[in-house]
């Protein structure tokens, strides 16, 4: 079995703080997580190959990340960060895609969920950009919030030609056990035939010291029937997972919850979505160790 985890983070602390890692229950995450981390963790759960996802909005992090996918033989892909609502955001996806390891740029991502504005995603700016990344040839991660989905929903269907990859099933409240209106919101997202999503970041949004797989397979099961298995794709969301599973755990638990499935849809969640939609191909070792590039 083929298993591509399509959405993870690396950190180094000794090149910027990660700003959003605060108070006692994050303080797992305050130290690094650097490549060498990952290819351990990675390697023994069976994993092929990565696509690494931004972590900041800082222009620095984005080129960093390309170069440590072109050091890589583990790394894939790279979802980076640009400002979407740049006039010159064209002329900026071009730079970043001829930086050293610009061709390992698959998509664009920003942190919507932190924005105060439920409808973000449907302003003119954001939507110009959305068509520049669109025109670029690269897809879109949504990092939402359940009252956010709507207006992912209507920029979707704004932009028809760009793929909408949603991180995380939209962190639905699993740790409440409230299915609505999220479930409603998704199945409207998962409609337009430019979506797909990442069964990733479950055990996090449920209460980390003592959910089951009991717990989260409601969730899984809306993602699964409203996405299907061609729009489904595996993501550890290491090392933020970290906070209620292990790597190996949350491989484990995915497993459990894919049993169900047949062994051909099995291998789509698995890898055959995240080949496809991040144009992943066999990663050709690197020229010299990776050891540990600068990263954010």
């Amino acid at each position: 079995m083929t298993i591509i985890d399509a959405h993870h983070h690396l950190w180094d602390l000794d090149v910027r703080d990660q700003e959003w890692i605060e108070g006692p229950e994050l303080a797992p995450l305050r130290r690094s997580f650097l490549h060498h981390d990952l290819e351990a963790e990675a390697r023994e759960a069976g994993v092929s190959a990565t696509v690494l996802v931004q972590t900041v909005t800082v222009v620095e992090e984005t080129p960093e990340f390309l170069a440590l996918a072109a050091a890589s033989d583990l790394i894939g892909a790279v979802v980076g960060w640009t400002d979407l609502t740049s006039p010159g955001i064209a002329d900026e996806l071009a730079r970043l895609r001829s930086l050293p390891g610009g061709g390992f740029l698959r998509g664009i991502r920003h942190q919507v969920q932190g924005e105060a504005d439920p409808d973000w995603l449907t302003r003119p700016e954001v939507l110009r950009g959305l068509r520049a990344v669109a025109a670029a040839g690269l897809v879109y991660d949504l990092l939402v919030l359940p009252h956010q989905l709507p207006a992912a929903t209507r920029a979707a269907a704004a932009v028809p030609g760009l793929t909408f990859v949603l991180d995380h099933l939209g962190k639905p409240p699993i740790a409440s056990g409230e299915l609505e209106p999220w479930a409603g919101r998704v199945r409207e997202l998962a409609a337009l035939p430019n979506t797909v999503c990442k069964l990733s970041g479950m055990a996090t949004e449920a209460d980390w010291r003592s959910w089951t797989v009991r717990d989260l397979r409601p969730y899984a099961d809306t993602v699964q029937d409203a996405f299907g298995p061609r729009r489904l794709m595996f993501g550890s969301d290491w090392p933020v997972s970290t906070l209620a599973a292990s790597y190996g755990e949350v491989v484990d638990f995915t497993g459990e919850i894919l049993n169900a499935l047949a062994p051909v849809e099995r291998d789509e969640v698995w890898a055959g979505t995240a080949r496809r939609v991040y144009r992943l191909t066999p990663v050709a070792a690197p020229a010299q160790p990776v050891t540990s590039p600068r990263t954010g």
